[in-house]
């Protein structure tokens, strides 16, 4: 029996991985879209990245860019390494659950996806769509890039459109949904681009 699904959700499972260095989802670089979609928020947004991990990359090119960024992971390894690498965001950087986390700020105008969902066993995914709602702001944003296609030996646990409409469908308005160029190995070119937004 593959005992990988319920060890996912547990932060020991991640940590073990950051220990070792495998994590073949890691960018050494922010993404082109994701750099556009930056540009193109309000000045000083609000964003909330869940399952931040050691990404440094994202979180920085979002607080360079002017935004109130809060990054947040349940990895003690990975909230340490990403807290020395951006020391200036230290107290924007969280050791908590995502699910659970009381958050001391007002709603967010976005919540950053890249990675975390496909992290999720898929039961959990309308508790994530759920817990992303009760944070935004009405007509905030969840955009990112999100995992597609057939599930081979998870994590990652990969979408498909129809479990996607019925997820999200409840809570958003999908905006925008496009293919990734520039794909890492691990995820073989099936990504999307997506924007959901929260009606008002």
């Amino acid at each position: 029996m593959n005992q990988e699904k319920p060890e996912s959700t547990q932060p020991e499972f991640w940590s073990q991985r950051y220990a070792s260095g495998r994590t073949p989802w890691r960018l050494d670089h922010v993404p082109a879209q994701l750099k556009r979609f930056i540009e193109s928020l309000a000045a000083r947004s609000r964003v909330l990245i869940p399952g931040c991990g050691e990404d440094n990359q994202t979180v920085d090119a979002f607080f360079r860019a002017g935004h109130k960024v809060t990054a947040i992971d349940f990895s003690p390894i990975a909230v340490s390494r990403l807290r020395k690498s951006l020391p200036a965001l230290r107290e924007e950087i969280i050791l908590g659950d995502f699910f659970h986390h009381t958050f001391e700020s007002d709603p967010f105008d976005v919540v950053y996806e890249r990675t975390f969902l496909c992290s999720l066993p898929p039961r959990m995914w309308k508790s994530y769509a759920k817990r992303v709602a009760q944070l935004l702001r009405p007509e905030g944003m969840l955009a990112g890039f999100f995992f597609y296609g057939e599930e081979t030996d998870p994590p990652p646990f990969p979408l498909d459109d129809s479990t996607a409409d019925k997820v999200f469908g409840e809570f958003f308005v999908m905006r925008t949904s496009e293919p990734v160029p520039d794909s890492l190995p691990v995820f073989g070119g099936r990504e999307k681009w997506q924007e959901w937004q929260l009606p008002s």
